[in-house]
């Protein structure tokens, strides 16, 4: 073995280690409502503040609303990281995401035109929808997939002398009526 094939397995295993817990991390939060939440707010807040240039045709995008898009914007992206790193107040956060997505379509050039809206708007209703997934228990050493998690239930053995006999049943006829006696009173006799 070469120093450079060493090196290269090495690296490969902090990657694996990094991307594992990376996905593990990513799995206890609802991590693509907050990517959507936040990639709203990106062009919510940028076009009314963009100059456009197409050929020798400036376009600019600026409103009187630009300082509401700028917040609207703003509060988006910091609800995304609130859905990353504070993942309890997920349902608010994804309602005020949702609302500030609905707000952004008078006041920021129709929501970032309907791009920052879109997003915001699914990334809301994700973070209302996530919820954290129970934890895994240990897996049993039974090799046997199909009847992982499967309980096996076996009757206890009964010697012979417990076994009680059938009970018998006395039919008498009294003046044309059938009854029915027995014994013990109809007491069941089980036990």
């Amino acid at each position: 073995m070469s120093a450079d094939s060493m090196a290269t397995g090495r690296n490969e295993n902090v990657l694996r280690a990094i991307r594992r817990r990376f996905r593990d991390w990513r799995g206890q939060r609802p991590f693509w409502a907050g990517l959507f939440t936040m990639l709203g707010g990106v062009p919510i807040a940028y076009f009314p503040y963009a100059t456009l240039k197409l050929g020798h045709v400036t376009l600019s995008l600026s409103t009187t609303a630009g300082a509401a898009s700028l917040i609207i914007g703003v509060l988006l992206v910091t609800l995304g990281f609130t859905m990353w790193f504070h993942h309890i107040v997920r349902v608010f956060a994804g309602i005020a995401a949702i609302l500030l997505a609905l707000i952004s379509i008078p006041v920021a050039n129709l929501g970032g035109f309907l791009i920052g809206f879109v997003l915001a708007l699914v990334g809301g209703a994700l973070s209302v929808a996530w919820a954290p997934g129970e934890p895994v228990p240990p897996q049993d050493a039974d090799p046997d997939p199909l009847t992982r998690g499967v309980a096996v239930v076996s009757a206890p053995a009964v010697p012979a002398e417990s076994v009680t006999p059938p009970v018998s049943v006395e039919k008498t006829e009294v003046s044309g009526e059938s009854t029915t006696t027995e014994p013990d009173g109809g007491r069941n006799s089980a036990g």
